[in-house]
């Protein structure tokens, strides 16, 4: 396979059919996502059985509760503006982080682009970690993040909340990066009061989400993109969008 680095990070990888894949390349494309963060993988022509087969070679599968299961495939997600009279809402976050074994990687497959608009925005959260002043990374070393679920209807059985480190090292890269998700899911940070904490997280995201830390993605017809949510944060981009914009999602459990 040939990678071609991006700017300011990730990797549009080529050479590489989106489907089932043996154990090396799978292994070289985990080598990618944790060096990369995000890998663009452009011009497939796949089905959602096709895809399957491509999340099912990293392994298990996971599916947030409450989504909106794609037809024939209930271990996909909808994601699409498609009759909303107004546009969805996306802050920067991390998959399902609420749970104590969150999504190691998630995965999109174009169905639907639209003419203009609806980018997915990446945000780097190693070099989030590593440009922080040095005291402040001493400090936040060992806090730990209460997150909790917004958003989704569960059943009464499902997790609701989950506690994180806020600086995780990478089992793949050895790097170290912030793990964050929106405000209203970081509920508590150990050792830190309310107001304090609500302080820390939002001065955290605010440092993570910089222009010039920035991914953005525009897509096109055919693109599949994957990301590590052990070192990425992301959000659709849904100001200006003309015309529809469809996207399937699967989600994959860690496997280092």
């Amino acid at each position: 396979m040939r990678s071609t680095p991006l700017q300011p990070f990730g990797a549009r990888v080529t050479d590489v059919v989106v489907g089932s894949l043996d154990a090396a390349t799978v292994d070289e494309l985990r080598d990618l996502l944790g060096r990369h963060g995000v890998l663009v993988f452009p011009g497939q022509e796949v089905d959602d059985a096709a895809f399957l087969d491509f999340l099912h070679a990293f392994g298990e599968t996971t599916f947030t509760d409450g989504e909106t299961p794609v037809d024939g495939f209930p271990e996909l997600n909808v994601i699409s503006n498609v009759g909303r009279t107004t546009p969805p809402k996306s802050q920067f976050h991390t998959d399902t982080s609420y749970v104590a074994n969150p999504p190691a990687y998630t995965a999109l497959r174009a169905v639907t682009v639209p003419a203009h608009g609806g980018q997915t925005l990446f945000a780097d959260q190693y070099r989030a970690f590593e440009t922080l002043p040095e005291l402040v990374r001493e400090d936040l070393a060992e806090r730990v993040v209460t997150h909790v679920v917004t958003g989704v209807d569960l059943d009464d059985d499902a997790e609701t909340s989950a506690r994180h480190p806020l600086c995780a090292r990478h089992p793949r890269s050895g790097r170290t990066a912030l793990y964050l998700s929106t405000p209203q899911r970081c509920a508590a940070v150990s050792g830190l009061g309310s107001e304090e904490a609500e302080d820390t997280i939002a001065s955290l995201l605010a440092h993570s989400t910089r222009d010039d830390n920035i991914l953005a993605h525009a897509w096109s017809p055919g693109d599949v993109v994957m990301w590590d949510n052990r070192c990425v944060l992301h959000r659709a981009d849904h100001s200006g969008v003309v015309g529809d914009r469809v996207m399937h999602r699967g989600m994959v459990l860690e496997n280092v």
